[in-house]
C-alpha cells in the first residue's frame, strides 16, 4: 500500500511538474513575444517608395472586431470579447516575431489608441497602413484633419479607404480620388488607393492619378458559400458573401499596372483556406496578402507564406 500510495504521489507530482514547467514556457515565450524579445523570422519583403513592407501584412478588421462573419451576427461579439486591447497588443507582438512587419488598419479610435500604446510604451516595431474614414468632398476639411492627425501619430502609409474610393468612381469623381492622394503626399509618405470596384483602378489609370500602391480584393469563386453566376448583382455583398466580383478582370488588368498591389479579402473573409488562398493571391501578380488573422493563426500563415513564396509561379513581375 505504501508503495502504491508513493508511486501515485511521485506521477502526480511529476505531472503538476511537467504541466507547472510547460504553462511557464508558454507564459515565457508570450510574455518575450509582447516585450519585443523573441527571436523573429524573416518574411520576404518588398518596398513601397522607402517603406520595406513583408509579402504578407496583418490585417485589421479582427482587431477592430468588423469580421464580415455574413448573416452569423453573433460572430462579431465574440471577437470583441476575444481581441481585447491586451490581446491586440500580443497579435501584433506575435505577428512581428513571425516577420509581418505592417499593420493595415482603418480609423477606429480605439485601436488607434492601442497602436500608440504598443509602439511608444512597449517599444513595438510594427508599421501601420492606415486609411482614414472621414468624408472625402471638394473642401476635404474632415479628411485632411484625419490624415493629419494619424501622420501626427507617426503613420508609415495612408490609403484612400475602398468604400470611399468606391462610391466616388460611381459619382463621377476621380478628380477627388487624386485630391485625397495630395492632401497625404504632403507628410512625404507613400499615398494609395483602396478598391472593391475594379473600376476605381482602371479609372485611377486612365486618369493618371498619381496613386504609390493599390489595395484591391481579390479571391477566387471556388468556395462552398460562393456566389452562383445570377447572384453577383454588386460590386461586393455580405449575403452571399463575396468581395472580388470578376477575379479573372482583376488579374487580367493588374497585368498591365506598374504599381505595387496590396491584395485583401483574399480568403473571402475565411472561407477561403490560407494556402489555397495564398497561392491564388501571389500566382495571380499580386505584390503582397493582406490577411486578417487571429494571434493562434499567425504562425502557420506565416510559415505557409513562406513556402508559397518561395516556390510561387507568377506571370505579373514584382512589382515592390
Amino acid at each position: 500500500m505504501s508503495s502504491e500510495l508513493n508511486r501515485r504521489t511521485f506521477i502526480k507530482q511529476s505531472i503538476a511538474t511537467s504541466s507547472g514547467g510547460l504553462l511557464a514556457l508558454q507564459a515565457g515565450a508570450a510574455g518575450e513575444a509582447v516585450a519585443g524579445k523573441a527571436v523573429k523570422q524573416e518574411l520576404p519583403a518588398g518596398k513601397i517608395g522607402d517603406l520595406k513592407i513583408s509579402r504578407l501584412l496583418l490585417g485589421g478588421n479582427l482587431l477592430t472586431h468588423f469580421t464580415h462573419s455574413r448573416d452569423l451576427r453573433y460572430v462579431y461579439n465574440l471577437t470583441a470579447h476575444y481581441n481585447t486591447n491586451e490581446k491586440i497588443i500580443e497579435t501584433m507582438a506575435i505577428a512581428e516575431s513571425h516577420g509581418i512587419n505592417t499593420l493595415v488598419v482603418h480609423t477606429v479610435p480605439n485601436v488607434m489608441n492601442v497602436l500608440k500604446k504598443y509602439r511608444y510604451e512597449q517599444n513595438g516595431k510594427m508599421q501601420w497602413i492606415i486609411c482614414p474614414t472621414a468624408p472625402v468632398d471638394d473642401q476635404m476639411v474632415e479628411y485632411s484633419a484625419q490624415v493629419r492627425e494619424i501622420a501626427d501619430m507617426g503613420v508609415d502609409a495612408v490609403y484612400l479607404w475602398g468604400v470611399r474610393a468606391d462610391q466616388l468612381v460611381s459619382q463621377g469623381r476621380v478628380d477627388l480620388i487624386a485630391k485625397a492622394i495630395e492632401v497625404v503626399r504632403q507628410y512625404g509618405i507613400p499615398s494609395g488607393v483602396g478598391a472593391h470596384d475594379l473600376k476605381v483602378i482602371t479609372e485611377c489609370e486612365k486618369n493618371m492619378v498619381d496613386a504609390d500602391f493599390y489595395i484591391k480584393t481579390l479571391h477566387h469563386h471556388n468556395y462552398p458559400s460562393a456566389p452562383k453566376p445570377n447572384e453577383l448583382t454588386e460590386v461586393h455583398t455580405e449575403v452571399p458573401g463575396y468581395w472580388c466580383k470578376d477575379p479573372k478582370a482583376v488579374v487580367d488588368f493588374m497585368k498591365t499596372v506598374e504599381k505595387p498591389w496590396i491584395a485583401f479579402k483574399v480568403m473571402a473573409a475565411g472561407a477561403i483556406p490560407p494556402a489555397d488562398a495564398f497561392r491564388y493571391a501571389f500566382e495571380s501578380g499580386a505584390d503582397h496578402v493582406l490577411a486578417g488573422m487571429f494571434d493562434f493563426e499567425i504562425a502557420e500563415d506565416a510559415q505557409i507564406a513562406k513556402t508559397i513564396l518561395s516556390q510561387v509561379n507568377r506571370t505579373r513581375p514584382w512589382r515592390s
